[in-house]
């Protein structure tokens, strides 16, 4: 029965392994490698034969042809098997068979660039002269784009010192008008001749054929090492004229440096400036280098800064190019420009800084923007003492920002400093009363009743505060400053109405400090009962932990009464206890004992630490919860246990018990 595929026969996609334990005889790879070697058969050699006289020798040879013919006829298209019988053939010292073996192969094949060599080789060893040129005729003639003919052909015949056929072979060669290898070839055959004036035509010649950057260097080169300095001076600039825009940075670096060596100074100085100017910046980078050491060799500082700044000016453009409401770079520029001095050049790069505005309506990306503003109006007004011009600035830049989306407090303010400084008070209260007008911002208020304070307009002063409440009733600031104000100068009692009306205002942002304010002016006054009226008054508003905690510092500290101190720490106690806070009441508690400890004796300080209360661990039902079994879940928290309540605690225990003493009594006298 046929075995079926799969299964666990070990056939087939499903083949399984039914035994996969390990073999007892383990080979190694390194027994296989040896087994493998010595079971190597050995190659077959063939028997050497001795042939004895002339009759073996020319069967020897017809076999040979035979067997080479019969390759041919086969493989009529292999070369390597017309070359290896013409080779044999040329080995028996039968060339005129070889040269026949090589014409047959020619007819098959006559572009084999390896078929010509190999022809060529056999001639050349065995000293065919003749037979070398005929065929050096030949090829050139079939193949003239091939270089390496042209070569052999020229070498041959220098070899054969034969000079007067090599040059005419290079001239054969030229009519075809090859790369620069050949021509410079020409010109190094010609050089080793000592024939200086033809190879100076042959190089004149390859300029006119192929007028590349490279072949003009290499004219000139020429020229400089045969000292014709004024020849190779005429290259450079006749390669400037003719190719202008297509000579990059080394070509002018290589001009400058042979001027330097012919101690023409100016002449290379003038070159690289030249190439400063024609080439593009980005594709410069090594002839500033060179220029920038040439100039520390031989020129002055002014020269290099100027080399150095153009780069730095050059990058930057192209900064600006790729993003330009890049505002850094601008800043970067300008800095730049000023440091070079020209006011013209510095001007027009404010103004076109300033001319790209931010595209997008908000505040963050305008901040950097208005600072190139602000720069270009104090260069105006400082370095350049155009105060006109200043203003036209400041003027602008107030008509760029849109003050109703939003707008910028301290342009206004140096605006108005800058008028200051003119002395035209009148135009500074201008700008300021505009401001107040679009910008309404507290900075603006606070700065031009800073500019009135010290002008000593107390009346203006008041003005300014008064539309500053107008406009912010709501921010605790514009109360203060005009607390502030009133104090400065005397008038208490305007403060203090000031106050009380800051005080009963329903809205403030944070009201703390006005009330804080409010003490501060009757502590001030030493008015320590109007001062605690205040406090009170705040607590009736306020009963926050901070606030008890503050008031009893102001009765311990500044009224030194440790008794309502602890009068106002009571209060405090109470009014938590009510509601259950008793963090509150730890923290009131664990201030009482700070202040009886920097304040208090021994007596009070006890009865603090008697009161104070202990940490502990409690359980609560969590609502709506339940646990695994359906029964009520429970929670743990840290909760304080206060001595005071402990006792009263225990006074409602003995109350209970007292009572349910009665009630048994009365049941068994029943």
């Amino acid at each position: 029965m046929a075995p079926k595929h799969g299964g666990s026969t070990g056939m087939g996609k499903n083949a399984q392994v039914r035994n996969k334990s390990a073999n007892p005889n383990q080979i190694t790879a390194e027994q296989l490698l040896r087994e493998a070697v010595d079971r190597q058969q050995e190659e077959a050699v063939a028997p050497k034969q001795r042939i004895a006289d002339e009759d073996e020798l020319m069967m020897y040879k017809v076999r040979k042809r035979k067997e080479f013919e019969d390759v041919i006829r086969r493989q009529r298209q292999n070369i390597g098997s017309w070359v290896k019988y013409a080779q044999w053939e040329a080995s028996q010292q039968e060339f005129r068979r070889a040269r026949s073996i090589f014409e047959r192969a020619l007819h098959v094949e006559y572009q084999n660039v390896s078929l010509w060599l190999k022809y060529l080789e056999m001639e050349m060893k065995n000293k065919f002269v003749n037979h070398a040129r005929n065929l050096f005729d030949r090829v050139v003639q079939l193949l003239p784009r091939v270089d390496q003919f042209w070569y052999k052909y020229a070498y041959m015949e220098e070899l054969l010192a034969n000079y007067a056929g090599a040059r005419t072979i290079y001239e054969r060669w030229m009519e075809w008008e090859p790369d620069d290898n050949p021509w410079l070839q020409y010109v190094k055959f010609e050089e080793r001749c000592g024939e200086l004036d033809k190879a100076r035509k042959v190089l004149e010649r390859y300029v006119s054929c192929r007028p590349t950057q490279q072949a003009f260097l290499r004219l000139c080169k020429f020229e400089e090492k045969h000292n014709n300095a004024a020849r190779a001076r005429s290259g450079f600039e006749k390669s400037v004229e003719l190719l202008g825009q297509e000579l990059d940075e080394k070509f002018y670096i290589k001009f400058a440096q042979f001027e330097q060596r012919q101690r023409e100074m100016e002449r290379a100085q003038a070159i690289f400036k030249l190439a400063l100017d024609i080439l593009p910046k980005g594709a410069s980078d090594e002839l500033y280098r060179a220029y920038v050491s040439f100039e520390k060799q031989h020129g002055d500082r002014d020269a290099i800064e100027e080399v150095v700044i153009n780069k730095r000016r050059f990058i930057y453009e192209e900064a600006i190019v790729k993003n330009p409401r890049n505002y850094d770079v601008w800043f970067d520029y300008v800095r730049l420009e000023e440091s070079v001095g020209d006011v013209t050049r510095i001007r027009e790069t404010y103004e076109r800084a300033v001319g790209n505005k931010p595209p997008v309506m908000q505040k963050r990306f305008w901040r950097r923007y208005i600072y190139l503003w602000i720069y270009f109006a104090l260069f105006e007004e400082l370095q350049t003492g155009d105060i006109e011009k200043a203003r036209a600035v400041y003027d602008a830049l107030l008509k760029v920002v849109p003050h109703k989306q939003f707008s910028f407090a301290k342009i206004w303010k140096l605006y108005a400093e800058f008028e200051v400084r003119q002395l035209e008070l009148d135009r500074a209260r201008r700008i300021y009363g505009r401001a107040i007008a679009e910008c309404q911002k507290e900075r603006i208020f606070l700065d031009y009743a800073d500019l009135e304070m010290r002008l000593g307009n107390i009346d203006r002063c008041r003005t300014i505060y008064g539309k500053f409440l107008e406009v912010h009733p709501h921010n605790p600031k514009a109360w203060t400053v005009y607390v502030d104000l009133e104090d400065s100068v005397g008038e208490i009692e305007r403060a203090r109405a000031l106050c009380a009306l800051a005080v009963n205002q329903e809205r403030l942002d944070m009201p703390e400090l006005v009330w804080k304010r409010f003490i501060d002016l009757e502590v001030s006054q030493e008015q320590l009962d109007n001062a605690r009226k205040v406090w009170q008054q705040l607590l009736g508003k306020s009963h926050h932990v901070r606030v008890y905690i503050a008031y009893s510092d102001f009765e311990a500290v500044t009224c030194q009464s440790m008794e309502k101190a602890r009068e106002a720490i009571d209060d405090g106690q109470k009014h938590f206890k009510v509601e259950n806070r008793n963090e509150e009441r730890a923290m009131l508690l664990e201030h009482l004992l700070k202040l009886e400890r920097e304040h208090g004796d021994d007596t009070s300080i006890e009865a603090a630490e008697k009161r104070q209360p202990k940490r502990e661990k409690k359980r609560r039902v969590i609502p709506g919860g339940e646990g695994e079994d359906g029964q009520e879940a429970y929670e743990e928290y840290m909760d304080y246990a206060f001595p005071e309540d402990n006792k009263e605690q225990q006074n409602l225990k003995i109350l209970e018990m007292a009572r349910m003493w009665k009630k048994r009594k009365i049941e068994s006298s029943q």
